[in-house]
């Protein structure tokens, strides 16, 4: 590379990105632009992060508070999708991945970046989430991972700090490895790598322990076409829906999640997510759609919300097919308005009550007292059609010789 190519990072403000600010401009002799964006993940001020990228040596720190953006169109998006990867996992660290993919782009076409530089292993799903991401924006745009590619190791980042007097904090070593944002937070690595080991009470954040929970907290969630619009009657936007129920929700302890799970790369891993606002409306969500959804559309929305989660979690975000299915999920939508009243108590979010002006709910059919409309005399006819099929395939086995043997009856 000449002095004149820029290398844009995806710089966290921790050690490792930190020090990959300089190892990168020896190692390539390139300008180092970094790129810092908040998606709800708390800590340090944007601003101060900046700063500290500048005293690293970047020539330039494009900052994005993408908050709303990451809530808006990507959260909601996994809430309408009803996904869970492996049946469990919010896509916590998926979801935004993609949008900080965004800005990489973004930040490569205004400051003449070339090559865009991110601080995951090689090991791990990050690598591919950002690097298929950022070829499906920009074919044109080279991919770097520090840790990966320069040996950027954790010892080496320590010296390396040390050496060079960087205003970066290098004693501090959490046990774990944490990623965390507004939709939820993912920790793994340390004693929970042994399978057998539970988690200790200085894993979780956003969840209070659900074995002693305060009162039992009611809540009443509306949704137009599947997005929440207001919390006990107050209007919310997406985001504030959000932090309120991590905030209620996490105090009973809602949203823990310990799973072993598939990563992309073969392997097994263990991994310890905490997402009190994201599973407490996915499961009112979820249970919204039971009652506007027909039968049929529901039944298939299954089986897309699946496929859709794994496109998300295999950072497939931008593909043509994951952007077929949003059509699709978009479409179940149009009807998903309404309440849904529940109970946060003891680690569980349970659905209370239902109400909507589009449920395909009706009353007087469902009722066994008076005033039930729904004529069961139908059934009849209802049943010799349903079980034809089976009643001619079960006449030819016997015809042939091959249908089950019936018991015979003793008479006593």
């Amino acid at each position: 590379m000449s002095n004149k190519d820029r290398v844009v990072l995806a710089y966290s403000g921790g050690l490792d990105t930190s020090v990959a600010i300089g190892w990168i401009a020896e190692r390539t002799g390139a300008d180092v632009v970094t790129v810092s964006v908040d998606v709800g993940q708390g800590g340090e001020d944007l601003e101060a992060i900046r700063q500290r990228a500048l005293d690293c040596g970047a020539v330039e720190a494009y900052i994005a508070d993408a908050k709303d953006e990451f809530a808006e169109d990507y959260c909601m998006k996994d809430l309408q999708a009803g996904a869970l990867y492996m049946d469990a996992y919010p896509l916590v660290s998926a979801l935004s991945r993609p949008l900080m993919v965004k800005h990489l782009v973004t930040a490569a076409r205004q400051f003449g970046g070339n090559v865009v530089a991110h601080g995951c292993t090689g090991k791990g799903n990050d690598q591919v989430r950002f690097e298929n991401g950022i070829t499906s924006l920009a074919p044109d745009i080279t991919c770097l991972s520090p840790v990966r590619d320069l040996a950027l190791t954790r010892d080496f980042a320590i010296n390396y700090a040390n050496e060079h007097n960087l205003p970066i904090e290098t004693t501090h070593h959490n046990p774990f490895s944490i990623d965390q944002n507004v939709w939820g937070r993912a920790i793994e690595t340390g004693f929970l790598e042994d399978l057998w080991n539970a988690p200790t009470k200085d894993v979780y954040n956003y969840t209070d322990d659900p074995t002693y929970p305060p009162l039992p907290d009611e809540v009443v969630i509306t949704f137009e076409k599947g997005i929440p619009v207001a919390i006990d009657g107050q209007a919310v936007t997406p985001l504030q829906a959000i932090q309120q129920l991590n905030k209620r929700a996490g105090a009973q302890g809602i949203g823990r999640i310990d799973i072993v799970e598939d990563r992309m790369v073969g392997i097994k891993s263990r991994e310890i997510y905490e997402a009190p606002g994201a599973m407490t409306l996915i499961t009112a969500h979820k249970e919204l759609e039971r009652v506007t959804m027909d039968r049929e559309q529901a039944r298939f929305k299954r089986r897309v919300s699946e496929r859709w989660g794994e496109l998300v979690y295999e950072g497939q975000w931008f593909s043509p097919l994951k952007r077929s299915l949003d059509a699709f999920i978009a479409d179940t939508q149009e009807y998903v308005s309404g309440d849904i009243r529940m109970v946060l108590h003891g680690g569980r979010a349970t659905v209370t009550g239902r109400r909507s002006e589009t449920s395909l709910y009706d009353f007087n059919l469902a009722t066994y007292d008076e005033g039930d409309s729904f004529n069961q005399s139908y059934a009849k006819g209802f049943i010799e059609i349903n079980g034809l099929t089976s009643k001619l395939a079960a006449a030819r086995d016997v015809t042939f010789g091959k249908g089950e043997a019936m018991p015979k009856l003793k008479l006593s």
